[in-house]
């Protein structure tokens, strides 16, 4: 297949009635490892607001289970792109993430803040690592996804244009980045589940090489120390020489599902959307919880 083969078809569909195909195909396609690392990037931003990050350490989730919740996320994440919104996945999986929120005290903001991460770190990334740019149909279409997926999740005021998207995440971030333990705690055990995708002598390097992606706010409200600029050159060099090379690549023609990456590692045998996440311990006590109880649900 020729390399633009998916840039073309996505310039034959409407970016509005058919954002979530042109957006699945983004995913599954055409940047399926960029937009997992973006989309992974755009999570670790969220840690350091400190409403967030210390709420996802109280939970202990990410740093008591980090690798099952880094499986579920995505796999949750990917249900309703995959299937639809009113597919029986779909339904299950955006069932499951709402349960989840309310059993905790999460501000409008702050779900507005988040939701921006999925529509401007992916572009970012792209804009800089990608074998090419998001289209501007391609841009509206991920726009018009997660305006979906936040209404499926009630959030309301939600921003109407990329640039409304970039703006909020921009401005939440200046006003709310802030150093917290919790925060950090969760960050360390993110990047601690990262270094484990690779062989033990690029585990190190690996942690270095990603916080040399990290902008400056964010590596202050985590605490972390800044590499030097020549690592960071390199970082940056290293992923866009791998961005040269891929433009003489051919199109991907099979779908890669977050269950085909190497880090998801929970579910050998298979998994059911219905039972993932976490589960409240008892009425009116949300942080502590139990394991899921094993139901029949909707399983890929």
């Amino acid at each position: 297949m020729n390399r633009r083969y998916w840039a073309r078809r996505n310039a034959l569909l409407d970016p509005v009635a058919n954002a979530r195909e042109i957006y699945r195909t983004l995913v599954l396609h055409e940047f399926p490892w960029d937009m997992n690392q973006a989309l992974s990037f755009a999570l670790f931003r969220t840690y350091a607001v400190p409403s967030i990050g210390d709420l996802l350490d109280r939970t202990g989730e990410f740093t008591g289970r980090v690798q099952k919740r880094y499986d579920d996320t995505g796999l949750l994440l990917e249900a309703p792109l995959v299937h639809g919104f009113d597919s029986d996945a779909g339904r299950v999986a955006v069932r499951r993430i709402n349960q989840m929120h309310r059993l905790y005290d999460i501000s409008q903001d702050d779900f507005r803040y988040v939701l921006s991460t999925f529509v401007v770190v992916p572009k970012r990334w792209n804009d800089d690592f990608g074998w090419r740019r998001f289209t501007d149909g391609e841009v509206r279409a991920s726009v018009e996804y997660y305006r979906t997926l936040g209404r499926h999740m009630a959030i309301t005021d939600i921003p109407a244009t990329y640039q409304e998207f970039s703006d909020l995440m921009d401005s939440y971030e200046a006003e709310h980045f802030a150093f917290h333990p919790g925060s950090r705690r969760v960050a360390d055990a993110t990047l601690g589940l990262m270094q484990t995708f690779y062989p033990s002598v690029a585990a190190a390097p690996a942690e270095v090489f990603a916080r040399a992606l990290m902008d400056r706010p964010l590596l202050d409200a985590l605490g972390y120390e800044e590499p030097s600029p020549a690592v960071q050159a390199a970082a940056r060099a290293a992923l866009k020489a791998r961005a040269v090379a891929l433009r003489a690549a051919p199109a991907r023609r099979r779908p890669k599902y977050t269950a085909d990456l190497p880090g998801v590692r929970s579910y050998p045998q298979g998994y059911d959307l219905g039972a993932m996440g976490s589960f409240a311990a008892a009425p009116g006590c949300p942080v502590p919880h139990a394991a899921a109880p094993r139901r029949e649900s909707v399983g890929v």
